[in-house]
């Protein structure tokens, strides 16, 4: 089994609403090791999203480790930790996110804005990254000229345009017909696969979750 590239260690977290505070991790502890593809499942509120939040960097725990290719991602302050996510992190939402006034190339170019590339290294990175997932002839079209699958292969497209070391997918088919949806599940399983990235998914679906060589079960706030 290769190394964790992911280890979280007693990881609580807990929300703060007026004068009640409200648990939704409870001392969590979990390996992801790299290569993997980790599907994360388990009812509304049980705290899926919360934890791949933490995993991403976009929320911190209240308490716990989590350490990324040995990074303790905790201690990071909010600079030096949105430095990191976004040379380390690729994102793939339900909805896509995609800003709908730029082009497929331009919305994949997005990450690479603030990097140190030459305007051309930035478009050999766009060009590779629409050409993983068969976009290259729709590189100037923009979101609303696309389907629904079409959108989503941008998105995947700019999650990976920084050759990140870990891709967090929250409900990635969630919006998606089931040919589209299957469609994104085959390139996600390619760039696990053929491109060695390392994969946690966030689903409700059994079909989608299916894809993935591990399954954790989340509820109460604990893994099973």
């Amino acid at each position: 089994m290769n190394q964790p590239i992911v280890q979280i260690r007693n990881v609580t977290k807990n929300y703060q609403r007026d004068d009640f505070e409200i648990p939704v991790l409870q001392n969590l502890s979990i390996d992801v090791p790299e290569g993997e593809f980790l599907a994360l499942m388990g009812p509304s509120g049980s705290g899926k999203t919360t934890l791949l939040n933490l995993i991403a960097g976009i929320d911190r725990p209240t308490s716990g480790s989590i350490v990324i290719s040995g990074m303790d991602i905790a201690t990071l302050g909010e600079s030096a930790l949105a430095k990191w996510r976004a040379s380390h992190i690729g994102f793939i939402f339900q909805f896509y996110n995609l800003l709908p006034v730029l082009t497929a190339y331009e919305n994949v170019e997005l990450p690479l804005i603030l990097t140190h590339l030459s305007k051309k290294e930035k478009r050999e990175h766009v060009e590779a990254a629409l050409n993983v997932v068969g976009l290259t002839d729709r590189m100037h079209h923009y979101p609303r000229q696309l389907s629904g699958g079409q959108e989503q292969r941008v998105a995947i497209a700019r999650a990976v345009v920084t050759d990140p070391v870990l891709i967090v997918a929250d409900e990635p088919t969630g919006d998606l017909d089931k040919k589209s949806a299957d469609e994104i599940l085959i390139l996600l399983d390619r760039l696990n696969k053929e491109f060695k990235k390392t994969i946690v998914m966030v689903t409700h679906d059994p079909h989608a979750a299916a894809r993935a060589h591990t399954i954790q079960h989340l509820d109460k706030g604990e893994l099973s």
